[in-house]
């Protein structure tokens, strides 16, 4: 964690290790920095507090794991949970923990393996009933019949939020009734260009209906510009003898244009704000998703801000923690003027474990708080 005075006259004397006595969320190298830095925390810190305390909040999961995780240190949560059910490093899972940078992403073009979880522990099959009103990781396990001590929520909570941010457009009355077909622009996609096969969990959550996602960042990388995937199935478990190893006889027979009942993906890079016109030159997107946003942090934000403002589509946000939420919303309203359409709420699908690595010592999950314009 960097010393929150950094950047000011005289360099840090060494690591961040006396945090705010107040706040508790930033840290300072030395008693010169914090007093220097007063003038620029006190602003904050208050606001800070408020968000402490309701840190609680954001930890309070159903699952059996969650609670034992705690017991870990925190740089070892992801891979202990990973190495006890045999998952550590492997297909998607592999930028599931601290190891990923020594994991060498798989930009290939085909859709990554399956859970590498038994059937039991994994929704590798349609579910056995139609989906319910879903407002917790509690209700969506129940639905899809997996144990609460089954790790699928870390991957899942990719679909799930994409679930729960169309579910908050629909309520605001932001996007139509959602008819046959919904189109979606998904901005700055990175580690789920590596899971993009939990992305057939739509294919429950949305039934009967034509989901098309066109991915949009500087992590798509470039030999994948244009392409286009389409998944038909889940992902699979890995029990040979499963059932969801037969429930698609052969995918490249159902592979055309006129599928009402599939989710297609399309991948495009660069800027959403430089691809824009060529991506919507035929359909404009009904809604605009992006995940992980980090608004305030990078100036690329601004011009896409600008843009979603001049095209007047609804844009759904998430963010690590309640903080950086906050400082996105004011870079939006300072941008358009306007107060966000959706306030920030927490996400009832977020990860259900934190991030190992944040700049503040709030607590950051991937996806943790929503809101919109």
């Amino acid at each position: 964690m960097e010393c929150a005075g950094r950047g000011s006259r005289n360099p840090c004397s060494g690591p961040a290790t006396r945090p705010c006595s107040r706040c508790g969320v930033v840290a300072y190298c030395s008693i010169s920095h914090q007093v220097s830095h007063w003038s620029v925390h006190k602003k904050e810190c208050e606001r800070l507090q408020q968000q402490m305390k309701r840190a609680n909040v954001l930890s309070d999961f159903p699952f059996q794991f969650t609670q034992e995780v705690q017991m870990c240190e925190k740089r070892e949560v992801r891979c202990s949970l990973l190495i006890k059910n045999g998952i550590h490093r492997t297909g998607m899972w592999m930028c599931e923990c601290s190891c990923e940078r020594s994991a060498t992403p798989d930009h290939s073009g085909r859709l990554p393996e399956g859970w590498n979880l038994p059937s039991a522990l994994c929704p590798c099959k349609g579910p056995s009933s139609p989906i319910p009103e879903l407002t917790s990781w509690k209700d969506y396990y129940e639905w899809r019949c997996i144990p609460l001590c089954s790790p699928a929520a870390l991957p899942l909570h990719w679909p799930l939020t994409i679930y729960w941010a169309i579910r908050l457009a629909t309520l605001k009355s932001l996007i139509p009734a959602i008819g046959k077909e919904l189109r979606i622009h998904y901005l700055g996609p990175e580690k789920e260009l590596l899971q993009l096969s939990v992305f057939g969990e739509l294919l429950a959550l949305f039934p009967g209906i034509r989901l098309l996602i066109d991915l949009v960042g500087p992590a798509v990388p470039q030999h994948r510009d244009d392409e286009k995937i389409y998944v038909y199935s889940y992902a699979k478990c890995n029990q040979i003898d499963c059932q969801c190893k037969y429930s698609v006889e052969n995918l490249s027979q159902h592979v055309y244009e006129g599928d009402s009942s599939a989710v297609i993906l399309r991948f495009h890079a660069g800027f959403y704000h430089d691809r824009y016109r060529d991506i919507a030159k035929d359909f404009p997107p009904h809604l605009i998703i992006a995940p992980n946003a980090g608004i305030a942090a990078y100036t690329s934000w601004l011009p896409t801000i600008e843009l979603i403002k001049e095209i007047k589509v609804p844009a759904i946000f998430s963010d690590y923690c309640e903080e950086a939420s906050h400082l996105a919303t004011c870079c939006i309203s300072s941008a358009t003027g306007c107060a966000p359409t959706i306030p920030i709420q927490l996400n009832p699908f977020r990860q259900p474990l934190p991030v190992e690595e944040s700049a503040l010592f709030l607590p950051c999950y991937s996806n943790c708080f929503v809101f919109g314009m």
